[in-house]
């Protein structure tokens, strides 16, 4: 009971895209948009009911997974990270909730909403992780999980160093490129500083290890 009272106010924001569909459900065509291509143009359209399972299963989903995750942790290391991912669980339903919420409301008024301020709402993911990086423990879940940071505890701490500094740095200039260049260039622009942030840490995590070995 005292788990599910705890959780109550996360699952009250992962529901509330639903519950906002819910009122303007009668308002929505039939067919909503759900794709859009590289000049924000609307590449495909979908039936409405779509859009509900998708505002249900975003941040419910989330939250789901953010509870299953500690309970087969084999080693139980999520859970000693204990508030550090309470935060970043209430991100995440807080962040999803919000994706859910600009996708019903472009399906609402395709005029008011641009497909950019989704990759805007990534980006500052990246800011967000790119900050919270560094305090994370080594664990099979969270973080950079490549084989040679799971193998030793130095590689993963100074691997998640560099990759908080340079996730920081990219979700800036990513956010910053979204909002100054047309959404064709921002959208490039945005897809290859994405690629270096993945493969960089990884690179420097299998090099780090080598040179510890």
């Amino acid at each position: 009971m005292k788990k599910l009272i705890k959780e109550l106010p996360l699952l009250i924001i992962a529901l509330t895209p639903v519950i906002y569909l819910n009122f303007i459900w009668n308002q929505l065509p039939e067919k909503v948009p759900v794709l859009w291509n590289i000049n924000g143009e609307i590449d495909r359209y979908e039936n409405k009911i779509e859009l509900f399972w998708k505002s249900l299963f975003l941040p419910l989903g989330i939250l789901l997974l953010m509870n299953i995750v500690p309970v087969i942790d084999p080693k139980n290391k999520i859970q000693k990270m204990g508030k550090k991912y309470e935060n970043l669980k209430l991100f995440l339903v807080i962040f999803m909730s919000g994706l859910s919420l600009i996708i019903i409301l472009t399906a609402k008024n395709k005029a008011l909403i641009k497909p950019s301020y989704i990759f805007i709402m990534l980006s500052f993911l990246f800011i967000f992780f790119g900050n919270y990086m560094k305090t994370i423990k080594p664990n099979y879940f969270i973080g950079i999980r490549t084989p040679w940071t799971l193998e030793n505890a130095e590689v993963w701490k100074i691997t998640h160093q560099k990759a908080s500094k340079l996730w920081f740095l990219g979700g800036i200039l990513m956010m910053i490129s979204l909002l100054i260049f047309p959404i064709r260039i921002g959208i490039i622009i945005f897809s290859i500083i994405s690629l270096i942030l993945v493969l960089y840490p990884t690179w420097f995590s299998y090099r780090y290890y080598k040179k510890l070995k």
